[in-house]
């Protein structure tokens, strides 16, 4: 079997109550996605599982295991990096949980793929507010988060904290990658920021997002403390940093 172009990276943490239908849900889907999970030594089981699933579908499901929870940026980090040493074109970011709707990336991908864009993102606030069964407070939150960075940083984004992307190759290649700082959350927000001031294409997507069903959310207060802050001190390193440029 021939290796897809793209591979979607999922991390997790305790996730199996998920893990095996968000696998079998990619899979399904008429384009060839490989899967790559960065699981952070989940007591769960979680990696087990995924293990049984790589002998179900051999070359199309992998893993990397991790020794306890390092962070939702560094095991992107491992992921990108392991993408671009297998050679895939199309390296996309997804939950476990189902609140981004594998039906979706499709249209994340041919955002890229076949109208010429570096990255796309899976935006709940391009078209308005697209979120189903957050609480009113973590919309707002979520909301106004996006709206705060938007302001500050410049970047014509809409869902700056947007975790469903689709990144084309070349802007992972061109990002130093160990330069990143956030390791939570508003790691999604200077990576979208960095792609930018690259002068990289960006494509908002709209898509619905769902709250997880199963399993329990990896949210906290501290998110968007570090997201509040992080992002101006963000801005202000940048008006001193010289940033790549695509080759």
């Amino acid at each position: 079997m021939a290796q897809s172009d793209s591979v979607i990276i999922i991390p997790t943490y305790n996730e199996k109550e998920n893990i095996r239908n968000i696998i079998g849900a990619v899979l399904s889907l008429e384009h060839s996605f490989d899967v790559l999970v960065v699981d952070d030594g989940s007591p769960d089981g979680t990696s087990d599982i995924v293990k049984s699933i790589m002998v179900e579908h051999p070359g199309r499901v992998y893993i990397i295991e991790r020794s306890g929870k390092l962070g939702l940026g560094t095991a992107y980090i491992a992921g990108f990096k392991w993408a671009l040493q297998q050679n895939y074109e199309y390296v996309f970011e997804m939950d476990a949980d189902f609140s981004h709707n594998p039906a979706d990336v499709p249209a994340l991908y041919e955002a890229c793929a076949k109208d010429g864009y570096d990255l796309s993102i899976g935006s709940r606030y391009v078209t308005g507010v697209n979120v189903v069964n957050w609480p009113m407070g973590r919309v707002l939150m979520s909301y106004f988060a996006s709206k705060y960075v938007r302001m500050i940083t410049g970047i014509p984004v809409y869902d700056t904290t947007a975790g469903f992307n689709c990144y084309r190759r070349k802007v992972l290649e061109t990002i130093n990658l160990d330069s990143i700082q956030f390791k939570g959350y508003a790691f999604q927000i200077e990576m979208k920021f960095t792609t930018y001031k690259c002068g990289f294409k960006i494509k908002e997507v709209p898509v619905i997002f769902v709250n997880r069903v199963l399993g329990e959310s990896k949210m906290s207060g501290s998110i968007f403390s570090e997201a509040f802050f992080g992002v101006i001190k963000m801005k202000w390193d940048s008006l001193f940093k010289k940033y790549p440029k695509i080759s």
